[in-house]
Order: structure tokens, then C-alpha cells, then sequence
């Protein structure tokens, strides 16, 4: 079993454990307005589960924050809906300061496809958060059986990766030029266009491109989702763009027992998988952190060209 999901089985576990909602005459319900809701708490122990959220996505810096969570109730099954109603607040006990919408998204696109039993879907938020700081989420899926999760989320002063704005690092990835496909790609069913530019050679051509620091197989997180087959989805809508899309493997050799590879050190990746767009200017323009769908992606590139 992967570690994401031992932790998130364990946190939703603790999480049960330290909520328990009576009933509706006691308690509120979790669909109250931001104006008229109390504390977080008590939003949190409205009548339904209250379990942990399992987040996808850790990077933060002040600004709109792109959250990705799963909601996994207390049998440790998957619990998608269109959307979720988020509330966020500085502690548990506090009153919420913004409410939003988190969409599903879809995280594969049907290539490698996922493990059996992994999600299909994962909810994506974008959080206003302006200052440093720990602050605290609830999510509630809309629609169906209630249950509530809550979590939190660390904005620090800066990102560990590389961020909106930043110099992308020169890599020098490895290509078809001196290494084999097998070589380069943990992927099943790998997509040859994906490693026909280094990054250093594609920020050397003053070329706009798509960089994905991911590995198929060996992927550690239930939100990571088959992100090169994302990545090699969108190439092909934009084909005729000549913007290059590039795919690099994690781990040194393609084994995760001899560490992280070069390039995943001079970018700084906290964690995979990673994706960015970066601009004939050499600077990042847009960044995803774990699984990105196909309309997030495609939006993105859109915007790039």
C-alpha cells in the first residue's frame, strides 16, 4: 500500500475519532452561509461523518492558493461530487474568513489509467490566502450522505519549487539523443514526443514549453494520478503550437532506492509529481503541483502560446 494512503487512513481515523456529531437539534449544518455560521468547529461537527482531508497539494506562498484534496470517509472509500463547499479560518475554534467552491477534477485520462481502487477525481480549490501562516479548511462535498473534512494548510513566505515569476533551471534532461525510451520513461505506453528537447535547450531556443517532473510507476501519492499521460493528452491538442512538452523521470536511473536525480535537486521539488509552463522569457508561468486534469492543463497552455 502506497505511504499517502496509510497516512490518510490514519488521519481520517484520528479525525473520526476527535469529531462526532449528535443531532440536528444540537448541532448546525454544515450548509450554513459564511455569514451566519459560528466557528469552524462547530461547522466540522454538523450532523454527518467528520473525517481528515487529504491534501495533494503542500507548496504554498501567500497569494490565490491552488488546494487539491480528497475526501475519503471512515472505510477509507473515495467520496466525489461535483463540488465542495469550503470554509477557511485561522483555528479550528474561529470563525470562518472566506467561503469558496472546490470542482472536481478529473485525474486521468484513460492511457496508463490508475491502480485499481484509486480515486477518479480529486477537488480543486483556489484559496485566498494572502499572509504567511498555518490556516485551517473544511471541505463538504455537495450532495448525498453528509460528511465534512477538515485540515490544514501552511502558507510560508516563499515556495520550496520554483514559483510564478522565478527563472526555470537550465536541466540538462535526457533525450532520444543519448538514451533510449526504456531509459527515460517508467511510463507503459510512453509518448516519444515527450523527449525529443532538454529544458536547457528548449530555454536556450527562447521557446514557450511544458516541463512534467514526474514517474509513472512509481508514483507515492493517491492524488498524483498519471500525469505524463495528462501532459501527453494536451501535447496533442496543441501540436501545431510548436510548443514543446517535455517529460523527466524522478529518480536517479529510474530507481526510487538510489534517490532523487539531478534535476529534481536543481529545481527544488518538495515532492512529485510537478508541472510547468514556462515562457520564451525563461520564467515560470504557471505551475501544478500533483495531479492537474486535461481542462486545467489545456487552459493553462492556452493562455502560454
Amino acid at each position: 500500500m502506497r505511504l499517502a494512503a496509510v497516512i490518510c487512513l490514519a488521519a481520517c481515523s484520528i479525525a473520526a475519532g476527535c469529531g462526532g456529531s449528535s443531532s440536528a437539534e444540537e448541532e448546525p449544518d454544515a450548509t450554513t452561509t459564511l455569514e451566519t455560521s459560528d466557528t469552524l468547529e462547530a461547522l466540522w461537527r454538523a450532523p454527518g461523518e467528520d473525517v481528515a482531508i487529504v491534501p495533494g497539494t503542500a507548496d504554498f506562498a501567500p497569494g490565490s492558493v491552488r488546494f487539491t484534496f480528497l475526501v475519503i470517509d471512515g472505510q477509507g472509500r473515495v467520496v466525489t461530487r461535483p463540488t465542495a463547499k469550503v470554509w477557511l479560518a485561522r483555528e479550528l475554534k474561529a470563525k470562518p474568513f472566506a467561503e469558496t467552491t472546490a470542482e472536481a477534477e478529473s485525474i486521468g485520462v484513460g492511457v496508463n489509467g490508475n491502480e485499481p481502487g484509486e480515486p477518479q477525481e480529486v477537488f480543486v480549490s483556489h484559496l485566498p490566502l494572502d499572509e504567511p501562516g498555518t490556516y485551517w479548511v473544511l471541505a463538504e462535498p455537495v450532495g448525498g450522505r453528509k460528511i465534512q473534512a477538515v485540515g490544514n494548510v501552511v502558507v510560508k513566505t516563499e515556495t520550496a519549487a520554483p514559483d510564478v515569476g522565478a527563472e526555470a533551471y537550465p536541466s540538462k534532461t535526457p533525450t532520444l539523443a543519448n538514451a533510449t525510451i526504456e531509459e527515460l520513461t517508467t511510463s507503459t505506453e510512453p509518448d516519444p514526443e515527450l523527449y525529443k528537447i532538454s529544458v536547457a535547450d528548449a530555454i536556450a531556443a527562447k521557446k514557450p514549453f511544458v516541463v512534467a517532473f514526474a514517474t509513472p510507476k512509481y508514483c507515492t501519492s493517491r492524488t498524483c494520478g498519471p500525469v505524463v499521460d495528462v501532459v501527453s493528452a494536451v501535447r496533442r491538442t496543441h501540436e501545431d503550437s510548436g510548443i514543446p512538452f517535455i517529460h523527466a523521470e524522478i529518480y536517479k536511473d529510474n530507481d526510487p532506492t538510489k534517490g532523487e536525480n539531478t534535476w529534481v535537486r536543481e529545481w527544488n521539488l518538495p515532492s512529485e509529481p510537478w508541472v510547468f509552463l514556462v515562457g520564451a522569457d525563461g520564467k515560470v508561468k504557471a505551475r501544478f503541483e500533483g495531479t492537474v486534469s486535461v481542462d486545467e492543463l489545456n487552459a493553462a497552455v492556452d493562455r502560454l502560446e
